[in-house]
């Protein structure tokens, strides 16, 4: 029988991932009783999150890899983990949960919480997958992608550059705009041209940032969605890019680097289950 919420109080865990690209993110054997990992997806389903959730699998076939989708509500996600604390030994950690999102995003975390307190059950809650530099290389592909950035990696300034500014575009409101900022820092070390942070659902907005970049000098810009997929308005980002003039990339999507990161943060929550 489940605990009540009150005995069992979320726990939320900042695991940063593990640094050397070549180091397993996941061990390679675990308990049979081994909390299941949860992707919680922003949105009912798409096809960016499944594609995430099935590299999980391919690559930690030992791993009960699960997707909540949070657009269902979190009665249904509590009912989810809930059958998953059926399948372990009572006490035992149920679920880590690892939010499919770049950064915070209010609404994603408190359905998350909602859920686990409805549940009752031992769940550990883990923090977005950025920032992190593997995501501002993510960010810096998916512009090469589109021919707004050179594909390699420059240091110095080049004046045959296809654009002289980046709005790194993030969803979530302002508080993710602000944390954006950490990837816009680490983008424009990569490019060697200023990057400004945005929200696509706040302020400050696109066209702030737009302005921002104007005044400082740089005229060809280009938008670089931060957003996985299924937590953005990708139609807003176009919408904003043709009224300030400036190209935009696609979403960061199903990169190695997400698949990465994603069982890096779960990884890092085994010994604390």
């Amino acid at each position: 029988m489940n605990q009540s919420p009150e005995r069992l109080p979320i726990r939320e865990r900042s695991p940063r991932p593990v640094t050397g690209r070549h180091r397993r993110p996941v061990p390679a054997q675990l308990p049979p009783n081994a909390p299941a990992f949860v992707l919680a997806v922003p949105g009912s389903g798409d096809e960016v999150s499944a594609e995430v959730a099935s590299a999980l699998i391919v690559e930690n076939p030992h791993v009960d890899v699960r997707v909540a989708h949070l657009e269902d509500g979190a009665e249904c996600v509590a009912k989810q983990l809930a059958e998953l604390a059926d399948e372990r030994p009572e006490g035992a950690t149920a679920a880590v949960v690892v939010p499919l999102v770049t950064g915070p995003y209010p609404r994603v975390f408190r359905i998350i919480r909602e859920a686990v307190a409805q549940s009752g059950v031992h769940v550990i809650i883990t923090d977005p997958l950025g920032p992190h530099p593997m995501l501002a290389e993510a960010l810096h592909v998916r512009l090469a992608d589109k021919g707004l950035a050179r594909a390699d990696r420059m240091r110095l300034f080049n004046i045959g550059a296809p654009m002289d500014g980046v709005i790194v575009a993030t969803a979530g409101g302002d508080e993710a705009a602000r944390a954006a900022e950490t990837t816009a820092v680490l983008l424009a070390a990569r490019l060697a041209v200023p990057v400004v942070a945005a929200a696509i659902d706040a302020s400050p907005s696109i066209g702030d940032a737009a302005e921002r970049l104007h005044r400082i000098g740089a005229s060809k810009l280009a938008i670089a969605p931060y957003v996985i997929g299924p937590e953005g308005d990708l139609g807003k980002v176009a919408t904003a890019a043709e009224a300030i003039g400036a190209g935009f990339s696609e979403a960061i999507g199903a990169h190695s680097a997400v698949v990465q990161l994603a069982a890096s943060n779960y990884g890092g929550c085994l010994e604390e289950s």
